[in-house]
């Protein structure tokens, strides 16, 4: 089965320690992003294709819904500008030549963009996912991957959300569709 590695909104605006975001202490306690580049390591040994997933508007928000609750304070703090650093990803897990970009103007990732296209293209069947939040992207690529006949596999310590509850109840309501493994335990040789 033909795999592929998502990597969701680990952008700097969303969960860089120089930007105030809710994320912060449970990236830290969780370990998420030490954790996410150990993931990548054994994907690219495994010869996985990743994909990052990075949510943006341009400069001047055209994309940007104006009735969103979500996305309102990005426009309003000047954040999620593609182009800028903050819609970069995170440094420690820096995309390599050959990876994927998928851009998104909103919660998921197959919702105007290229990601379907791309996985129907390169032939894949099972996706591995991992990233902030997981009530958000997470959440998205789960429910969305299944209903679309994807194998979704979540990578459990590789996910953060408000609070470790959210994340666990968030978790185990995705259990019920997706396999759950940790950045420990994943095998992408089988």
């Amino acid at each position: 089965m033909k795999s592929i590695l998502l990597i969701g909104d680990m952008i700097n605006d969303i969960i860089h320690p120089d930007r105030p975001n809710k994320y912060g202490e449970e990236l830290a306690r969780r370990n998420t992003i030490a954790n996410t580049a150990t993931v990548i390591a054994k994907a690219r040994t495994a010869k996985v294709p990743i994909g990052y997933i990075r949510v943006g508007f341009s400069p001047d928000y055209r994309e940007h819904p104006s009735g969103s609750k979500l996305f309102k304070g990005a426009k309003d703090s000047g954040l999620l500008k593609l182009g800028s650093w903050g819609t970069e990803v995170h440094p420690d897990l820096a995309p390599q030549a050959g990876d994927f970009d998928i851009v998104k103007h909103r919660v998921s990732p197959f919702y105007g963009t290229d990601l379907e296209p791309l996985l129907k293209a390169q032939g894949i069947e099972r996706i591995y996912i991992l990233g902030v939040s997981t009530g958000g992207v997470v959440m998205s690529v789960a429910k969305e991957g299944h209903d679309r006949d994807y194998h979704i596999v979540i990578i459990d310590d590789c996910c953060c959300a408000g609070s470790e509850e959210e994340h666990r109840f968030l978790r185990d309501n995705m259990a019920r569709f997706a396999d759950v493994t940790t950045s420990t335990d994943v095998d992408f040789s089988s």
